[in-house]
């Protein structure tokens, strides 16, 4: 057989790999991340070289180390193993990290579920009828004469299995149909891989938004348990507050009997003591509440006993990382996962673009047909159909135009989310180093006040001894040195959750968390 352009074959032989060649482009705009704002670091003035140092707990000097990485597990630098296990169990238990790991799982399979637009999709199937013509049709039904032979209709209806039935009986027939049918949408202009590259930024976004997750709970716990610290120190203070105040309440009513103090005086102490005993009701309140807070964070029920912190088991560390601007935007998984929601939504133009050029389809099926199950492949119930389609929207009303224009403008507003996501992260930073400078010198403030209420009170103990001062006085001098200590367990505590907030506003060392995939992205990114 000669073949010519003309044969069907042949000029679908030749559509084909021209499809193939237009396919191997996408439309729409490669993703190019934006500019950003130019900075070389977090201060309009140059930063020192290290904080100042206090004498007390919680109070040496920390040495900034630009460029010095971060590890994941961070909060290991607190020193504190009941700080690391309570963070462990919440890794495991805690509702909004499954949340998120759900989220990254289903991202995943949307991406998967796209895939398979490139290839073709292949459907088998098998139809069984079995039909009842009527006798009385005429010419849409065969007759069946006296002796059992057919009267023919032409019509091309199978015959039924005989019989002595009279002219016009009605036929009862069966009928088999089998077929593989093959269907095939070819990318041409790229509106799949457009929706794919969509997907695959979107799944990358959520996989940073589970490592901001992490993140988030790891800091939260921290804080959380420099709070269970500080406030159970506050506590003790404020109880021996009211201790004393209510002894120097009973010095002062024994003296007024003995007619040495006056009303007056007596009042004033009572002052004292109901001024002590009002601090502890909201210092009792909030430390039950943060105890709550630590049980809600590991995703434990709220009569489960958890662990108890106090300062002096919390080490603050001496060398803090300090990562450049440009090393920031590749750290922090909000600003990663602002990227590649931008990515998405620079994909998304694409898509909206290819829908707007003519689509092409090319689907294909073959079988075979008979009234007996057995003759369904033989050559005469054989069938087979090849089609390619081709379709282009004319008018739409101007529907494909402007959901185009809309996925331009959506991805102008997701940059400008990306941009606020950068800046409000350098704010972060430079907000937690001014933090960590500012509460190192009101720590050293705090503790030379406190060392002066120390010597103060030694001072008033010994002329106490040597009766040169009386009980009051004594009790005065203790209070003062209370209210001291109060303060300085302040202090001790903001300085320890500056050096947190710190590694969280750096992006706590995600990179190197077990797991192949993030350490691909994060060093993908910085190549």
């Amino acid at each position: 057989m000669k073949l010519s352009f003309s044969t069907p074959v042949l000029r679908l032989g030749c559509v084909v790999p021209a499809i193939v060649v237009l396919a191997a482009c996408a439309v729409g705009p490669d993703y190019v991340r934006p500019e950003l704002p130019k900075s070389g670091g977090y201060s309009a003035q140059a930063l020192p070289q290290q904080t100042v140092g206090s004498v007390v707990i919680g109070g040496a000097a920390q040495r900034l180390v630009v460029e010095k990485d971060i590890q994941a597990d961070w909060w290991q630098l607190f020193q504190s193993p009941a700080l690391n296990e309570l963070i462990a169990k919440s890794f495991a238990a805690n509702p909004s990290l499954e949340s998120a790991q759900a989220a990254l799982r289903m991202a995943q399979e949307n991406v998967y579920a796209q895939q398979g637009f490139f290839f073709p999709t292949v459907q088998p199937s098998y139809n069984f009828a079995r039909t009842k013509l009527a006798g009385n049709q005429g010419g849409s039904s065969p007759g069946i004469q006296g002796d059992g032979s057919v009267i023919s209709t032409g019509q091309g209806t199978p015959a039924s299995d005989g019989g002595t039935a009279p002219f016009n009986a009605p036929v009862i027939y069966n009928f088999h149909t089998a077929q593989l049918t093959v269907g095939y949408t070819p990318d041409v202009f790229g509106g799949n891989r457009r929706q794919l590259e969509a997907l695959q930024a979107q799944a990358t976004s959520q996989r940073f938004q589970l490592e901001a997750t992490y993140l988030t709970l790891a800091s939260n716990i921290v804080a959380a348990a420099i709070q269970d610290a500080m406030l159970r120190q506050q506590l003790a203070l404020t109880r021996g507050m009211v201790a004393a105040a209510t002894m120097a309440v009973d010095v002062t009513r024994r003296q007024l009997t003995a007619g040495y103090a006056s009303r007056l005086d007596l009042a004033n102490q009572e002052s004292s003591l109901a001024q002590a005993q009002a601090l502890l009701s909201p210092l009792t309140k909030q430390f039950e509440q943060n105890r709550n807070l630590l049980r809600a964070l590991s995703g434990a029920a709220q009569d489960t006993e958890i662990a108890a912190f106090s300062l002096d088991s919390l080490h603050l560390p001496q060398e803090l990382p300090l990562s450049l601007p440009s090393q920031l935007v590749e750290q922090r998984p909000d600003v990663r996962a602002a990227e590649e929601q931008l990515h998405a939504a620079s994909a998304q133009i694409g898509v909206a673009r290819a829908a707007r050029l003519p689509q092409f389809a090319i689907s294909a099926n073959a079988g075979g047909a008979a009234s007996n199950f057995g003759q369904m492949f033989w050559d005469s119930g054989a069938f087979f159909n090849l089609t390619l389609g081709v379709s282009q929207t004319l008018f739409d009303g101007g529907t494909l135009k402007h959901r185009e224009l809309a996925a331009q403008e959506a991805m102008r507003q997701a940059a400008g989310n990306y941009r606020s996501t950068v800046i409000a992260a350098f704010q972060n930073v430079a907000d937690s180093l001014q933090a960590v400078y500012i509460d190192a010198q009101a720590l050293q403030n705090s503790a030379a006040l406190a060392a002066a209420a120390q010597k103060a009170l030694e001072l008033t103990q010994r002329q106490h001894a040597l009766g040169y001062l009386d009980r009051l006085a004594l009790i005065s001098a203790e209070q003062t040195n209370r209210q001291a200590q109060l303060g300085l367990a302040q202090a001790q505590a903001t300085r320890l959750g500056d050096t947190a907030a710190l590694f969280q506003a750096l992006g706590g060392g995600w990179w190197h968390r077990k797991d192949e995939a993030l350490s691909a992205a994060f060093n993908g990114s910085t190549q």
